[in-house]
């Protein structure tokens, strides 16, 4: 099952408002925070036995923490790229 997100066109040279940016910087970084709980917690999941179907639980939960984290760095990325400096 693979998602498709349109395509964002936007120029490089393109920049977020300061404003907006520390706003969203914000949000990025409360976002980073709640990711952090869940991986500590999908890691301590990972240290005890789990019965079938649990382990698959585990597995899909890791993998969708592990592309949530993907997704927020790639966001911190992009508006730290089109800041002004």
């Amino acid at each position: 099952m693979s998602e498709q997100r349109p395509a964002v066109q936007q120029n490089a040279s393109e920049e977020i408002p300061e404003n907006l940016a520390i706003e969203i910087r914000k949000l990025a970084h409360e976002l980073s925070n709640a990711l952090e709980v869940i991986v500590q917690t999908t890691y301590l999941l990972g240290t005890v036995e789990l019965k079938e179907p649990g382990s698959e639980w585990l597995r899909m939960l890791d993998n969708g923490v592990r592309r949530a984290l993907d997704l927020n760095l790639s966001l911190r990325t992009y508006i730290k790229d089109h800041t002004p400096k």
